[in-house]
């Protein structure tokens, strides 16, 4: 397919707004590691909120989400909706607390929490872990969807879109720190809704569907509308996605597993945003804006386009006779989407591509700062040259943003579909959600449990993708069943370690309150031993009410589910729903902001 005069045009103008932008950011940003990494943690919660989302509206998302509802229809997206419950947890709990931390990275957390050689080594091993292998497997999964819009839409083969696609963005990424990677975010991440709302309008008008009304009563499609899986548990096929993409997510995943952008707690580029903000209010109002705007906002405009690929590509036959000339490797139901897109006109072809692009561009720079902060502050400083200057860490961390791109680019090349890297990173983090979550609040875990959940989770993981099938044949295990056994294995791994190893050291654990202050029942014992020692620990903050902050976690679930059903029922012309469930969502919203000021008491 060739793009017009028009299209290149608009391309060529969103690279050079760009391009402007991150010369802008370069001075700022080449001044010291923390402009670099952190934009001087002086940012407001908007440009914060807005950048979170841009990163995770990524080019493989709506391909992620196509091939969910391709599979297991609409309900199928619980499989990532359930998460809304760890964004919730993190607004309300957990991002004040990591705004008081001062930290430069969330792994740099584990020598302020735990004591020793074992806080050392956590440190700078999770900063390798997730800085390369973790990061590497996000961006190749978002480059796969590079890959595949490529084959699809410019009659590239693989390596041409990779190279193109890695060059650009590295270099980009590398100018401006995380001060331009949140200015441009900001204007991707309008680029990329209004190209996503302008794919599913046309998608509408093709002439197998023409309207909402034919989409939604096309043989093709009617079985897939539904918001929640079928409870009907005579039939097994409709059981088992009731298990596995709503039972399990809802009960267990959203609590247990650790995965990019939904971490129990907070982590990874979304704690880089709360460090960054200008203070604990700030850094909760991005956060709350994130969450409302991910699952509210986004998910109806890909979910339409996905519908309407059932209709005109019913089959992965059909896309592979459409499209002949793509590796028949990469030919799954995730190419539904950007197959999808090969009927826009000229004009709003040019649109499209460019948000595309800027869907990519805004995830790939945050993947490659943030994993760049980690071997800059986490390994290279901490371990191999300490005394380094800030020019030098600068100049490293361009350089390591050039590594990471070159070993994403290659990954990228091995994988197939963006489920199978969801479904692979998911397994991986299972079991360790629960302990980043009560290491806040309790004081007996040491890293010496962070080290064994991390250790036992990935060996978990790896049996399941590469050993099971071939030493238990007779035995299969789905997806869901595979995550409940690396939860509970990896859980009780953490737990007797906890429990049979020497505690943290009690003056980190004294420090900790002091510089934090979580609250919490879980700190009694290292306050009653401080005030017996007439020592007694006196912070500059306030402690959080736990009850409250759960509350408002409650709430905001609410608001915010109430939002994303009510969005599915107006499109559905589902009048009654959709109007009771906006009533909800402005009812709750209400009451958040009612409790807004005791939640950000410091």
């Amino acid at each position: 397919m060739l793009l017009k005069a028009i299209d290149w045009n608009i391309i060529i103008i969103y690279f050079i707004i760009m391009l402007i932008i991150g010369l802008y950011a370069a001075r700022k940003a080449g001044k010291s590691s923390s402009e670099f990494f952190l934009s001087g943690r002086n940012m407001p919660w908007w440009l914060l909120g807005f950048s979170m989302v841009a990163t995770t509206f990524s080019t493989d998302t709506p391909n992620l989400v196509t091939d969910i509802v391709r599979q297991n229809g609409v309900a199928g997206n619980w499989a990532w909706w359930a998460f809304l419950l760890t964004g919730m947890l993190t607004v309300f709990v957990y991002s004040k607390l990591w705004r008081r931390s001062e930290v430069l990275t969330d792994v740099e957390f584990y020598e302020i929490r735990y004591s020793g050689r074992p806080a050392a080594f956590l440190r700078g091993f999770r900063a390798l872990y997730l800085g390369l292998f973790f990061n590497i497997m996000i961006m190749a999964a978002v480059s796969l969807a590079a890959i595949k819009i490529g084959s699809i839409m410019l009659n590239m083969t693989p390596l041409q879109s990779i190279v193109i696609a890695s060059v650009i963005t590295a270099i980009y990424s590398a100018l401006g720190g995380l001060f331009g990677v949140l200015l441009t975010d900001f204007v991707q991440f309008i680029i990329a809704m209004a190209g996503a709302v302008a794919a599913a309008v046309y998608a509408v008008r093709h002439p197998m569907i023409g309207s909402l009304h034919h989409l939604f009563t096309h043989p093709n499609v009617v079985g897939k509308l539904d918001i929640f899986p079928s409870f009907d548990l005579s039939n097994k096929q409709s059981t088992g996605l009731l298990i596995s993409a709503f039972i399990i997510p809802i009960a267990v995943q959203w609590w247990s597993v650790w995965y990019p952008g939904a971490e129990p707690g907070g982590g990874g580029y979304l704690v880089q945003r709360m460090l960054a903000a200008k203070n604990e209010r700030h850094a909760t109002g991005s956060t709350l804006f994130f969450n409302a705007m991910h699952y509210a906002l986004r998910p109806w405009p890909w979910i339409i386009v996905a519908l309407c690929s059932l209709v005109v590509f019913p089959d992965l036959q059909s896309i592979q006779h459409a499209f002949p000339n793509v590796d028949p490797h990469i030919v799954r139901n995730d190419l539904a989407y950007p197959a999808m897109l090969t009927f826009l006109p000229p004009g709003v072809l040019g649109i499209i591509v460019a948000s595309l692009i800027a869907a990519y561009m805004s995830t790939i720079s945050t993947h490659l700062n943030w994993g760049s902060s980690y071997i800059v502050n986490d390994f290279y400083k901490r371990f191999v040259n300490p005394q380094a200057p800030e020019k030098t860490l600068v100049n490293i961390g361009r350089l390591s943003t050039f590594v990471l791109m070159f070993l994403a680019a290659i990954i990228s090349l091995w994988l197939q579909n963006a489920l199978q890297a969801f479904q692979i990173l998911l397994q991986i983090g299972a079991g360790t959600g629960l302990l980043f979550i009560l290491r806040w609040f309790w004081w007996r875990i040491n890293a010496q449990c962070e080290i064994t959940a991390m250790i036992v989770s990935f060996l978990v993981a790896i049996y399941f993708q590469f050993f099971h099938a071939q030493l238990l044949p007779q035995a299969p295990l789905e997806d869901w069943q595979k995550l409940c056994l690396g939860v509970a294995i990896t859980t009780l791994s953490w737990i007797i370690t906890a429990l049979v190893t020497k505690p943290t050291d009690p003056e980190k654990l004294r420090d900790f309150c002091r510089r934090i202050n979580p609250g919490g029942p879980g700190w009694k014992k290292v306050l009653d031993d401080a005030a017996a020692d007439k020592k007694p620990i006196v912070s500059e903050h306030k402690a959080g009410s736990l009850p409250l902050g759960i509350l408002c976690m409650f709430i905001g679930t609410v608001a915010v589910y109430s939002a994303l059903f009510a969005v599915g029922f107006w499109v559905y012309s589902n009048f009654v729903p959709a109007a009771i469930l906006t009533a909800v969502s402005i009812a709750a919203a209400l009451f958040l902001i009612k409790f807004w000021d005791k939640v950000n008491a410091n």
